[in-house]
């Protein structure tokens, strides 16, 4: 599994997290959590409901 799947499943079995929070919960470093959230955002994949959360788009 790759961390951009890795990602999206955690956002997906908690909702609404900050980056430290993913990392925290995925097992992968925040600096990449950090990046692959700005990918997944510049694809539309993820948003920001509130400052510094993130969620996937239904």
């Amino acid at each position: 599994m790759d961390h951009f799947e890795i990602i999206i499943k955690t956002l997906k079995d908690n909702g609404a997290l900050r980056p430290g929070e993913i990392a925290e919960k995925s097992g992968l470093e925040k600096s990449e959590v950090d990046k692959v959230i700005k990918k997944l955002k510049a694809e539309g994949k993820v948003f920001s409901p509130k400052r510094c959360f993130y969620d996937l788009k239904e």
